[in-house]
């Protein structure tokens, strides 16, 4: 085993492990109004989690990229410092079986997502198990949302959750990771026959039907299925995702033009469809129309992120409670950029979302790099899903677009999405190992030579 020595990781880790313990500590005070330091015990799990990661992608001598575990780091940092600030019973103290409050679980989730990143980032040294069982992660997928459908239950009008004995899942969440893999592997090993295309209608190509039309067909079940569950935001983040990989596979304009044509016709028909679309895009273009009711937490919303201004109100400071109620429902998982925005204002929220660009540059970065088209496909698929979901949850609560229920990965509250999130950023890992194990191998060959 040889050591590998990622100094640019450690520097970029050193500013996260002492500032959020520095973050509880202020929002323990302003809270309080004392100067007392409070129980700084979660803060010290959380950058003794990072700090374990690292050391471990160390000893194991992981050659991936260097600036991803930073990113996620401290996005994570930032919502878990804002969810210990929140109550917490807010979701419900369970988790695993055990009574914890929602700070608390998160980091327990957290932990599991750490232990499943490093397991895949230093696991995974060959991904012929990706790449050939095309088929079965498809079917894989296929399962999910099919128990989805028969066991699930519904939360906010949307079917996505499952109860396992103490835990609840939310399968969508895993979907996404068996959806990009099945696309990358189909994408690279078909996209020579896709790119020569067959068929014309005026300046628009369309691809061999033949090898278009297997992956078409999937996604359109996979699609319908999710709109039954009246999961929209799933839907909407897995389409972009779709496109945007069709589009790096094959090059092609005239795909996107498609896409984005049956976006909006799709669009239109499940507004008129679904009442809950139609209400959603309602709230949106006018949500002081009702203002206490469908428009409350669009509006409270908007009051909260005019509060915080550029530089914020204070950690702890914010009106995200009061008076022991909420004024912002969902503010732990639907809502969490607006409790950012109001306490750290207009530069704290521009931190994260600078967060979040870091990650999908780097991300993008991997894919450029990768040693093969399936692991590029694979890194732009995982890439684009966490940097669309991120902008679908902060377009609506900015109100750019209409809200979709789904979470800002690792700073909202939830398990599910947490563990996602943690096993692409593993997926990312091993495909940039890969690529600097076969550079350093061409450079060793070129120094022989």
């Amino acid at each position: 085993m040889r050591i590998a020595w990622r100094g640019v990781e450690l520097r970029l880790l050193v500013p996260i492990l002492l500032l959020v313990p520095f973050g509880f500590l202020v929002t323990t005070v302003a809270v309080s109004g004392t100067l007392v330091a409070g129980d700084l015990t979660l803060a010290i799990g959380y950058a003794a989690l990072l700090l374990a990661a690292h050391v471990l992608l160390v000893v194991f001598g992981h050659r991936g990229d260097q600036l991803i575990l930073p990113a996620v780091g401290a996005m994570g940092g930032i919502g878990i410092v804002m969810l210990n600030r929140l109550p917490q019973d807010l979701a419900g103290t369970s988790g695993f079986g055990i009574e914890l409050g929602m700070a608390a679980t998160q980091l327990l989730w957290f932990s599991v997502g750490v232990a499943a990143m490093l397991a895949i980032a230093i696991g995974l040294r060959d991904d012929g198990i990706l790449r050939h069982y095309k088929y079965s992660w498809a079917a894989i997928g296929i399962l999910l949302l099919g128990a989805t459908l028969l066991l699930g239950y519904e939360v906010n009008g949307a079917r996505l959750w499952i109860d396992l004995g103490p835990v609840s899942i939310q399968p969508g969440e895993l979907l996404k990771i068996v959806l990009v893999i099945f696309i990358a592997s189909y994408l690279a090993e078909t996209r020579t026959l896709l790119t020569s295309a067959t068929m014309r209608i005026g300046f628009i190509s369309f691809p061999p039907l033949p090898y278009f039309l297997p992956m078409l067909v999937l996604f359109a079940a996979v699609m319908l299925i999710v709109v039954r569950l009246n999961d929209l935001g799933t839907a909407l983040l897995f389409f972009g995702t779709f496109l945007t990989m069709l589009f790096v596979a094959t090059g092609r304009r005239s795909y996107v033009l498609i896409g984005l044509v049956l976006f909006v016709a799709g669009a239109s028909v499940a507004y008129q469809l679904f009442g809950h679309v139609q209400t959603r895009v309602d709230v949106w273009l006018d949500p002081f129309a009702d203002p206490l009711g469908a428009g409350f937490q669009p509006v409270r919303a908007l009051y909260a992120l005019g509060r915080g201004g550029i530089f914020g109100e204070g950690l702890g400071q914010g009106i995200v409670t009061l008076g022991g109620g909420l004024t912002i429902p969902f503010v732990h998982t639907d809502f969490i950029f607006t409790a950012v925005a109001e306490e750290l204002g207009l530069l704290g929220g521009f931190a994260l979302l600078g967060f979040a660009a870091v990650l999908v540059f780097r991300g993008l970065r991997i894919a450029a790099l990768a040693r093969d088209d399936f692991g590029g496909l694979l890194a732009v698929g995982l890439t684009i899903s966490l940097g669309l979901q991120t902008l679908i949850i902060i377009g609506g609560n900015t109100k750019l677009i209409p809200l979709t229920g789904i979470t800002l990965p690792f700073v909202s509250y939830g398990g599910s999405s947490v563990l996602a999130s943690f096993i692409m950023i593993g997926l990312l890992l091993a495909v940039s190992h890969r690529s600097a194990i076969g550079a350093d191998a061409e450079a060793d060959q070129g120094a022989r030579a």
